[in-house]
């Protein structure tokens, strides 16, 4: 439940493919939009990888050495000085403890498995429920090997910066922060609730995922990020990902009437199924070819 929210949610406050099957040359999938004299590039991102996770491959490091520019979701993400300012605003609630929010079995729960990764029960309290939820969803992933500074946002971030390329992003960290801040209170306690529920299967799930995005099977992404999103959280998926969608292809669809080549790094959820970035531009007249 609401996997994507809390990995998109993740990749904000805390800025080895596991053996996966199919052909030996498969890759994370990469697509393209182009005119006469522009190409943009489009790669979805896993927020959180594993440091031996082998993902690069000659295509999609050409297409960024090819690139003059990288544009991400956001940029600061890894800076706490832009970041720890914005999770106590909206993170932070001691006023109204998170312990009268949720159900209590909801809350001991919580609790105990804040205590026994050695955070302390009270500061999980002080917490509203969308943080407490990126909190605790991220424990056993970490855990299990999981690093934020492998990601690939990060990764590529770093290799942009050292080529002294420009960076951009579609959105700005507060205006990303608030989409999960900003989340009816209802919305946001079942968010708490889902990722508790889910907390056990969280490595295996995220396993599953990172496998799937490696080997470029976009169908297995879709029912990964999108299918339970959409079905069970239909509010909630029109707001994170078919609104932020339709603004994004209009962003790159004014990029596309420059020139040059760019490079785009967004969450793989973002680019697969019935409302991704691709479909949004083919409405606007641009089409998207994956590249083979």
């Amino acid at each position: 439940m609401l996997r994507h929210l809390r990995r998109a949610a993740a990749a904000l406050v805390s800025v080895a493919v596991l053996g996966f099957g199919g052909s030996a040359l498969a890759e994370p999938a990469l697509w393209a939009i182009k005119d006469k004299d522009s190409t943009i590039y489009l790669f979805g991102t896993i927020h959180v990888l594993k440091p031996d996770t082998q993902w690069r491959s000659a295509k999609i490091d050409k297409a960024l050495a090819d690139s003059g520019d990288l544009t991400l979701e956001i940029i600061g993400s890894d800076d706490p000085a832009v970041m720890q300012p914005l999770v106590l605003k909206y993170g932070m609630d001691p006023a109204n403890p998170l312990s009268g929010k949720i159900a209590p079995d909801k809350f001991k729960k919580a609790s105990d498995l804040a205590q026994a990764s050695g955070i302390p029960p009270q500061a999980v309290n002080m917490m509203r429920p969308w943080l407490a939820a990126v909190t605790l969803s991220m424990i056993p992933v970490i855990k299990a090997g999981y690093d934020p500074k492998s990601g690939v946002e990060f990764v590529l971030a770093k290799e942009v910066r050292a080529a002294g390329k420009a960076q951009k992003a579609f959105e700005t960290p507060d205006q990303q922060i608030r989409f999960f801040a900003d989340l009816p209170a209802k919305s946001e306690a079942d968010f708490l609730s889902a990722t508790l529920d889910d907390v056990d299967e969280g490595v295996a799930k995220i396993d599953t995922m990172v496998a799937a995005w490696a080997a470029g099977d976009t169908a297995k992404l879709e029912a990964e990020f999108v299918s339970e999103m959409k079905g069970k959280y239909p509010e909630l998926y029109d707001l994170l990902i078919t609104k932020r969608n339709v603004d994004w292809a209009q962003q790159l669809k004014t990029k596309l009437a420059g020139s040059g080549v760019s490079f785009v790094a967004v969450g793989s959820g973002h680019l697969v199924g019935p409302d991704s970035v691709q479909v949004q531009l083919a409405k606007l007249g641009v089409k998207a070819q994956r590249v083979e």
